[in-house]
């Protein structure tokens, strides 16, 4: 079980919901010695995995977007896994049908963006698939709104998640 200090979620409530995601995410990845692997996830709940799968998707896309997210070898975890659905049940509903949205674009682009290439070529890719800007600045619009949804789910079903410590 994961255990986070009761006076850590507190600062981090107050700091914001960017913080307080990321304290519960930085729990969940050091309990499971910093690395998603098939094996790890065994060790954790579907909240947990959806906790990870949310801010993976978040860093990749706020950082390079479903390109470098699917280049980078997460679009199985993302968009093969039951993520969108999870969302949904959140309360995330339009992040939900971005994720189905981005499910279809890595349906039929995921070989080519997996693809061994040089640096050159990995950018040339942000050129080919203009369709993932669409869905990168769909993303960026509602991210503030999809972190404050995924905090206010971790604060409804903090057990879900972790156990306090005084």
């Amino acid at each position: 079980m994961i255990r986070i200090k009761e006076a850590a979620v507190i600062a981090a409530a107050n700091e914001g919901m960017d913080a307080f995601v990321e304290l519960f995410y930085n729990a969940t990845m050091e309990a499971i010695g910093g690395s998603l692997t098939a094996e790890s996830m065994q060790q954790l709940n579907a909240d947990q995995i959806t906790l990870l799968a949310y801010c993976t998707y978040r860093e990749e896309v706020m950082d390079g977007g479903h390109v470098q997210l699917i280049h980078n070898g997460y679009g199985p975890f993302i968009f093969l896994n039951p993520f969108a659905k999870a969302m949904r049940l959140w309360g995330a509903k339009e992040f939900s049908k971005l994720v189905y949205s981005g499910r279809k674009f890595y349906e039929e682009n995921h070989e080519a963006l997996i693809a061994d290439c040089t640096d050159d070529e990995f950018m040339a890719m942000f050129e080919q698939y203009p369709e993932a800007d669409d869905l990168d600045d769909e993303f960026i619009e509602m991210e503030e709104q999809v972190t404050e949804t995924v905090a206010r789910y971790i604060d409804e079903h903090l057990s879900a998640f972790a156990e306090m410590e005084p």
